[in-house]
C-alpha cells in the first residue's frame, strides 16, 4: 500500500550518478516500499533536474534508523556551519575593517 508521503523541495547544488555531476534543481523525500534495496517501506531521497531528463536523478533508500541518523548529522553539521558563518567569518570581517580604518 502506498502512503502518499512525499516532500519536495527546490534545491541547489550538484549531484553525481556515474562519473559525470549534474546540477539540482530539486530534492524529494518520500516514504514508501522500497523499489530496489532488499528492505520493507523505506525513506526515499530522490535528488534531479527535471529539464535533464531522467537521467539526471540520484536515488537513495534507506531505513528509518538510517534516515534519523542521516538527519542528525545533518543538524550537527548545519548547526557547526552556521556557526561558522556568523562567528568565525562574521568576526573575522570586523577584525578585518576594524584593521583597515
Amino acid at each position: 500500500m502506498c502512503t502518499s508521503i512525499v516532500e519536495i523541495v527546490r534545491a541547489e547544488g550538484m549531484a553525481k550518478r556515474g562519473d559525470e555531476w549534474f546540477p539540482l534543481s530539486l530534492a524529494v523525500v518520500a516514504y514508501d516500499h522500497a523499489r530496489h534495496a532488499p528492505l520493507g517501506d523505506v525513506i526515499t531521497l530522490d535528488f534531479l533536474n527535471t529539464g535533464l531528463g531522467p537521467e539526471a536523478r540520484a536515488g537513495i533508500e534507506m531505513t528509518l534508523e538510517s534516515a534519523r541518523a542521516l538527519r542528525a548529522a545533518l543538524d550537527r553539521a548545519i548547526a557547526a556551519a552556521e556557526f561558522e558563518e556568523a562567528e568565525v567569518r562574521g568576526k573575522g570581517a570586523a577584525l578585518s575593517l576594524a584593521r583597515i580604518a
